[in-house]
């Protein structure tokens, strides 16, 4: 499945958050591999941050991950950075943004 998601900068924050995801912990890449995710892309524009994951299962993602040490690490260093923060309390309704439109 395909996950659309919408985070946003606290301002000021935009080099500190380029330079956390050029150092991206390798044992949270493994995490969030193992816990089903294919590729997740971050595009910024200002402020705002446009996430697509594809994974396995959005739900089955974030309940491998929301107790792991590592992304409870990572989150907590998000979440000085973040104004609008990746919601973990979706799981259970497999759902992002929703879809708009489509080209097929």
């Amino acid at each position: 499945m395909r996950v659309a998601l919408h985070t946003r900068l606290k301002p000021g924050k935009e080099e500190e958050y380029e330079r956390a995801h050029r150092e991206v912990p390798p044992d949270l890449v493994a995490a969030i591999k193992a816990a089903g995710a294919r590729e997740w892309t971050i595009w910024r524009d200002g402020l705002d941050l446009f996430h697509v994951i594809d994974c396995d299962s959005y739900d089955r993602l974030l309940a491998s991950l929301a107790d792991l040490p590592v992304n409870v690490a990572w989150q907590a260093k998000m979440a000085e950075l973040l104004e609008i923060t990746h919601d973990y309390s979706r799981a259970g309704a497999e759902r992002g943004l929703p879809v708009a439109w489509r080209l097929t």
